[in-house]
């Protein structure tokens, strides 16, 4: 889109209610639902805390479905309305980040699919050398930037079939681990902590999925035709993510009856490839590449989007290109020079994702409180004369801090992460957004903004 523009032109407008909702369906039926889904049960928690703490983290989908709201409404993307909040000159800090989120899990995904692509290979006897990954890579990726090609309606039918080509191998993975586990176990799993347990698996959900995907959401409620009603944008961009999402974590819980070391593993996809029929093995590691692949075209579309908010204006085959040589380098260097790159790699991600949660939360408060009649054009435009909207800038800098404060994780202690917050840099996640909203609501008591 060219960024002298700040509306969706009316007849680019043209997604339904059911597009949409199949569009974010897909990109969470990847089978790591699975693994989130044991990785709640690590909380020590019983089988119903897991499972209520499965929904509501998925429900969480909610904020998402808030910002595509926004998004439709205003007929405008993301971080193009996020200038309005922070000021063009101001808006390009989170938005930047925005944008390394966007590519850094996009490098990741890439990578986690040529290797189950490779993986798959395997099993019909095809030998794991460098060689055959790189070709992996080359296709899995090439088939990822084939989608940079196509419009937004024809990306939405893309996803529509993924997901009932994914879901419906999927739902078939589902069913044998149903069929294995251990439900005698699952039910007699004792009662954790409601406070150190629950509460931070539910941010844990909260932090890996919907928060990470609200920087999108108005890229994709934008498009979406005008005469749709705001509540169905909403409601099926949260329960299109929420839906298999849910599902999967469910499984997962099952699954950790089965494969206890699913949640700890390093390689979380070998450990559900122990607990199939080996027969499934091809369809299974064709089932977990496939899945990914949605998810790569949405975070792919958000970065394109994201650059040229940012105010680097090159056309969309520059931009394609630019894309695909720094996400092909990041994977090269992963998966054939240094290997111990990509856990450092996910934590720097983890941080941006403490900064995105404050901007989230900042974005949304403000929208509610200032922008109820709408948004004013001329703050969106990139030559606006507000270069910086302080108040919006130093509380996202607050907010932010705060939630540093209380982060614990392999590479960084805050001074305030101790009891539920040890070892556990999600919370910290909440703890961002929160003072976000109190230092947004402190200042719209004091004073308001037109």
């Amino acid at each position: 889109m060219d960024n002298e523009f700040v509306k969706v032109p009316e007849k680019d407008k043209t997604l339904s209610p059911g597009k949409l909702f199949y569009n974010w369906f897909a990109a969470n039926i990847g089978i790591m639902g699975f693994v989130y889904g044991a990785i709640i049960v690590s909380y020590h928690l019983s089988f119903w805390q897991s499972v209520t703490a499965a929904l509501i983290g998925a429900l969480t989908f909610a904020i998402p479905g808030w910002v595509a709201m926004i998004g439709q409404r205003e007929g405008v993307t993301t971080f193009k309305m996020s200038r309005a909040t922070f000021g063009t000159h101001g808006n390009k800090i989170p938005n930047f980040m925005a944008w390394l989120n966007m590519v850094g899990w996009l490098a990741v995904n890439v990578i986690t699919g040529t290797l189950l692509f490779s993986a798959m290979l395997e099993t019909i006897h095809v030998p794991q050398t460098g060689f055959t990954k790189f070709i992996c890579l080359v296709v899995f990726a090439g088939l990822v930037f084939l989608s940079g090609i196509f419009k937004e309606d024809t990306l939405a039918k893309i996803q529509t079939w993924l997901s009932w080509i994914f879901g419906g191998l999927t739902l078939v993975m589902l069913i044998m681990f149903l069929m294995n586990a251990n439900w005698g176990e699952a039910f007699a799993m004792k009662p954790g902590s409601w406070v150190t347990g629950w509460l931070p698996a539910v941010a844990f959900i909260a932090a890996g999925s919907s928060i990470s995907w609200s920087m999108a959401a108005a890229d994709w409620g934008a498009y979406v035709h005008p005469n749709t009603k705001p509540s169905a944008t909403f409601w099926n961009t949260t329960l299109g993510a929420a839906t298999p999402l849910f599902i999967l974590m469910a499984g997962g819980v099952l699954l950790s009856t089965i494969s206890p070391s699913l949640a700890s593993a390093s390689d979380p996809y070998q450990v559900m490839y122990g607990a199939i029929p080996g027969w499934f093995g091809f369809l299974y590691f064709l089932v977990a590449a496939g899945g990914i692949i949605p998810q790569c075209l949405v975070s792919f579309r958000s970065a394109r989007i994201n650059l040229s908010t940012i105010g680097i204006e090159v056309s969309q085959k520059t931009s394609l290109i630019l894309h695909a040589v720094i996400i092909i380098l990041i994977s090269i260097y992963v998966l054939f020079i240094s290997g111990d790159f990509l856990s450092n790699f996910e934590l720097f991600l983890n941080f941006l994702g403490i900064c995105l949660a404050s901007w989230v939360a900042i974005f949304l408060v403000d929208s509610v409180i200032y922008r109820k009649n709408g948004y004013d054009v001329k703050l969106m435009e990139p030559n606006s004369s507000v270069h910086y909207n302080w108040p919006g800038i130093i509380f996202w800098i607050i907010a932010t801090i705060f939630g540093f404060l209380f982060t614990s994780n392999a590479a960084y202690r805050g001074p305030f992460a101790h009891g539920i917050f040890e070892n556990n840099s999600s919370l910290a996640v909440f703890v961002s957004g929160i003072a976000a909203i109190i230092v947004m609501f402190i200042k719209s008591s004091d004073k308001q903004e037109d």
